[in-house]
């Protein structure tokens, strides 16, 4: 299930750019060359469960810790609203390299020969395919869909097992084979549950397999400790590739944990006999605490980099990287910040009220570029990015309010505290989704904040009252 729904996501234009297909291939061969040696070293000393490895076996648990969460990851960037930024898109790159690369591992490592009848399955792949689109078609948004979401998997599972391929690779060509279709996000997103219940599951089998020993918790503590090191090689490796130090450190901080790749990695050595069951609880006693470690990180990733921001700064490429040039807001005197839903429809209102001095901004490429087709004024910027306000100067533009419709509370709080530090004057509005974020917003210095879910239900009754024209308030007594 998990490759399947990698399948779902995995288009060749992701891999496309050098910092996804490079970066992930160099730091997986510096994580390996790496940890491979410092694994001999300590081999060396004779620290518990070392001395029982060979330098293979060294390699193997380095390649077992190369990879990076997936799961954890994309959990991130969706829970802060992040998956169109930059650093998410470049994050999700590399992961999806380190899938294709964990599936030749898992097809090569059955040392299944396919036979005669793998061609034809292959070529029998195109043929199906429209059929597929066509059947997801018709599964509509409900219960078939999800079932036509498990089925599939398996057949593909099915069907490579019996050519003689490994079946997992079937489930990610599965996958690929409808990723291309408009409801595969959704199917996606369906099968979400299925994938976190299947992946407790693998860790509580993992769980069982070994007893918790002193050695392998003390070897799980100190694989923790090197974690910092993948961190490192990711943000060097990504500012080498002209991102900006902003987008390789919140890319960085997402990709520093191990995987539960890394888990399967491990279950296949000691189902080889080339690791004991002792390594295998070591590794997950290894990402459990990386995930412990990366949790809080990630959540301040952006006030973290604005403490960090000039030393960081000094590992940027010396050639100018695109998006850092002057941000110049022209005559606007209000600026929308944040283009989804709510922020478009609340730029179109304005622009209607107000004439053409509205201005938006937006970090996702493609809603801006959107955005500009359909005529609006928007510009590219992060609100939670500090680099972003340095570009503005918000206090030298004609901007006289600002409004910020961005799903994060913490993203407008930051945008909030930065406004006022760059001693801009004017009004500062924002919406938020629930009532008890609005202090944290007040804390921040906003000037009036609006509840989305409080005030539509008030805004359908003044439509329905405005239309209909029956309704009346208490003092004017019943309509006429």
């Amino acid at each position: 299930m998990l490759l399947f729904t990698i399948g779902l996501k995995l288009k060749p234009s992701d891999l496309a750019s050098p910092e996804v297909w490079a970066g992930a291939t160099l730091h997986m061969l510096f994580t390996v060359v790496i940890f491979g040696l410092g694994l001999g070293l300590l081999a060396a000393v004779g620290l518990p469960l070392m001395g029982e490895l060979n330098w293979a076996h060294w390699l193997l648990i380095a390649f077992a810790l190369s990879f990076s969460s997936t799961v954890f990851a994309v959990k991130v960037f969706e829970a802060k609203k992040e998956m169109a930024s930059r650093h998410a898109l470049a994050a999700v790159g590399i992961l999806i390299m380190q899938d294709v690369i964990a599936v030749i591992f898992l097809a090569v490592s059955s040392g299944k020969v396919p036979n005669l009848w793998a061609p034809v399955l292959i070529a029998g792949l195109f043929l199906v395919r429209p059929l597929l689109t066509r059947f997801m078609s018709k599964c509509g948004h409900d219960e078939l869909l999800m079932i036509f979401g498990i089925l599939l998997p398996a057949a593909g599972y099915g069907g490579f097992e019996l050519v003689g391929l490994k079946g997992d690779l079937g489930a990610l060509v599965a996958g690929m084979l409808v990723a291309a279709h408009p409801r595969a996000y959704e199917l996606s997103n369906a099968l979400l549950g299925f994938k976190d219940l299947f992946l407790v599951g693998f860790f509580l089998n993992i769980g069982i397999s070994g007893s918790l020993t002193w050695s392998a918790v003390g070897t799980g503590l100190l694989l923790t400790l090197v974690m910092p090191v993948k961190t490192v090689f990711f943000f060097a490796i990504l500012t080498r590739f002209r991102l900006r130090a902003r987008t390789s450190l919140l890319a960085s901080l997402s990709l520093s944990n191990y995987s539960e790749f890394g888990l399967i990695v491990g279950a296949i050595g000691v189902a080889s006999g080339w690791l004991s069951g002792d390594w295998l609880i070591a590794l997950a006693i290894a990402l459990s605490f990386t995930f412990i470690l990366s949790a809080p990180l990630n959540a301040h990733a952006h006030a973290l980099y604005a403490r960090l921001s000039n030393p960081l700064k000094r590992f940027e490429s010396r050639e100018r990287l695109p998006g850092e040039a002057p941000l110049d807001t022209g005559d606007a005197t209000i600026a929308v910040i944040g283009l989804g839903g709510v922020g478009t429809v609340c730029y179109d209102e304005m622009r209607r009220r107000q004439g053409d001095v509205v201005v938006g901004v937006d970090f996702s490429k493609q809603t801006v570029d959107a955005h500009r087709q359909d005529g609006r004024r928007v510009a590219l910027g992060d609100a939670s990015d500090s680099d972003f306000w340095e570009r503005v100067d918000p206090a030298r533009t004609a901007i006289r309010m600002v409004m910020l419709t961005l799903p994060d509370v913490k993203a407008s709080a930051f945008a909030i505290r930065q406004l006022k530090a760059r001693g801009y004057s004017g009004q500062i509005v924002a919406s938020a989704r629930y009532e008890d974020k609005i202090d944290e917003l007040k804390a921040a210095g906003i000037d009036d904040a609006y509840v989305i879910y409080q005030e539509a239900g008030i805004g359908f009754a003044d439509y329905v009252c405005k239309h209909l024209g029956d309704c009346h308030s208490p003092e004017s007594g019943p309509a006429d």
